[in-house]
C-alpha cells in the first residue's frame, strides 16, 4: 500500500514539475517577445534646418488709446433745448454740441443790461458835478464803483449763459449721443464722447529684462488680429518711470499714425518693437514645438540602434531656446543646428527613441507673412 503511495505521488511531482517548467518556458517566450516588439513607426512630415537672419525685435499685446479723448459733459445743470450733433460725425474744435435753457438767465441779462445803462447815466452825471465841484469824491468814486459792479454782473450772467453751451474741447470723433432734447442735465451727466483718432496712442508692457534694450523713437509696428494683413507703423514715445511690482513688467507708450482710423480706442493690437541690429536664429514652424512647464522641446530624426543591432529611422527629444515669432514661424536661438531634420506635425504622438516614417507630402503652415483669407 505504502509501495503504491510512493509511487503515486512521485507521478503527480513529476506532472507538477512539468506544468511549472512549461508555464516557466511559456512566460520567458512571451517576455522575449515584447521585448523585441517594435510598434509600427509614426508617419510625421520634417524640415531640413537651416540658419537665417531675424530683425532683432520684442514682441508684445498692447492697447489702442486716444491721444485725446474725454466724455463731453454739461457743466451746468439745466433742461436741453437744442442737439446740434449727430453720433459718429467729426466736430471741429470748439463746435458747439448741445445747449441748455437759457431763459432765467437771459431775463437776468435784461434786467442786469438795464441796470448797468442806469449806472452808466448816473456815472456821468455824477462825474459832471464832480469836475464842477459841486460833489464830493466821495461820490464820484462810489458811482464809479456801482458802475463797475453793474458791468461785472452783466459779464457773469453772459458767462453763464455761455456755459450753458456745450462745446467740443478738441476735434475729433463723436460716439453715440446719451442724452435727448427735453432731458434734464445735473452738472457733470455725460452727454456723448469724444476721441482724437489720428494719432493714437499703443499702450503695451515688456519684461523688465528686456528694458534696457529699449529706445525711446524705436520703430514699432502694430497688426490686427484677423485684420487681413493690416499694419501701423510708429516709434516709441515714452518710456514709463516705474516697474509694476506685481508683474515686474514695465509700461511703454507708442504712437502711431492711424488714417482711415481703422485702429480705435480700446482695441488689442500685437505689437513689435524694432530692437536694432539682426540676430541670427533658426527658424521653424510654430507647430514644431512641444511647449512645456519644464522647457520646450523638438523632435529631430536620427538613425537609431534597435535591439536586434539593426538600425532604424526615429527620433530624440531635444530641448530648445525659443526667440520671437513671425508669422507661422518661431525662432530657435539654441537647441538646433543648422542641417538637422526636425519634425514639423505629428509631434504630439511621439517619445524618445520611437520610430517614424517621413511623408512631406503636405506640409504645415510655414509662412513668415501669412495673408489671412477673406470668407
Amino acid at each position: 500500500m505504502s509501495k503504491r503511495m510512493v509511487v503515486m505521488l512521485s507521478v503527480v511531482a513529476a506532472v507538477v514539475a512539468g506544468l511549472g517548467w512549461f508555464k516557466v518556458v511559456q512566460v520567458q517566450a512571451a517576455v522575449a517577445a515584447q521585448a523585441a516588439f517594435q510598434p509600427p513607426p509614426e508617419a510625421v512630415t520634417t524640415l531640413v534646418v537651416e540658419q537665417e537672419r531675424w530683425p532683432s525685435s520684442l514682441g508684445a499685446i498692447g492697447t489702442v488709446t486716444a491721444v485725446h479723448g474725454v466724455t463731453v459733459s454739461a457743466d451746468l445743470p439745466g433742461v436741453v433745448e437744442e442737439i446740434r450733433f449727430e453720433s459718429g460725425r467729426s466736430v471741429a474744435a470748439g463746435a458747439v454740441l448741445l445747449r441748455l435753457d437759457t431763459s432765467q438767465e437771459e431775463a437776468q441779462l435784461a434786467a442786469a443790461e438795464a441796470d448797468l445803462e442806469l449806472k452808466g447815466l448816473n456815472l456821468e452825471r455824477v462825474r459832471g458835478l464832480h469836475t464842477e465841484g459841486i460833489v464830493a469824491s466821495s461820490e464820484h468814486d462810489r458811482a464809479l464803483a456801482e458802475h463797475r459792479q453793474a458791468e461785472a454782473r452783466v459779464g457773469e450772467i453772459r458767462a453763464t449763459i455761455r456755459r450753458r453751451q456745450v462745446r467740443a474741447p478738441f476735434a475729433g470723433s463723436l460716439g453715440i449721443r446719451q442724452v435727448d432734447v427735453g432731458q434734464y442735465l445735473a452738472a457733470g451727466d455725460p452727454v456723448v464722447s469724444l476721441q482724437s483718432l489720428d494719432p493714437v496712442f499703443v499702450d503695451f508692457s515688456v519684461p523688465q529684462q528686456r528694458v534696457h534694450e529699449l529706445r525711446a523713437g524705436g520703430g514699432v509696428t502694430v497688426s490686427l488680429e484677423g485684420g487681413a494683413g493690416f499694419q501701423a507703423t510708429g516709434r516709441v514715445s515714452a518710456i514709463d518711470s516705474i516697474v509694476d511690482e506685481a508683474t515686474r513688467n514695465l509700461r511703454v507708450r507708442a504712437t502711431l499714425a492711424n488714417p482711415g482710423q481703422r485702429l480705435r480706442p480700446g482695441m488689442f493690437v500685437e505689437t513689435q518693437v524694432s530692437l536694432g541690429e539682426s540676430a541670427a536664429v533658426i527658424g521653424i514652424p510654430a507647430s514644431a514645438v512641444s511647449y512645456a512647464p519644464y522647457g520646450d522641446s523638438v523632435f529631430v530624426l536620427e538613425q537609431i540602434e534597435g535591439a536586434d543591432g539593426g538600425a532604424y529611422t526615429g527620433v530624440q527629444r531635444r530641448f530648445v531656446k525659443l526667440g520671437g515669432a513671425r508669422g507661422d514661424q518661431v525662432a530657435v536661438v539654441s537647441g538646433l543646428e543648422p542641417g538637422e531634420e526636425v519634425v514639423t506635425s505629428g509631434a504630439f504622438k511621439l517619445r524618445p527613441g520611437a520610430a517614424v516614417v517621413v511623408d512631406n507630402s503636405i506640409q504645415p503652415a510655414n509662412d513668415p507673412a501669412p495673408q489671412p483669407e477673406e470668407h
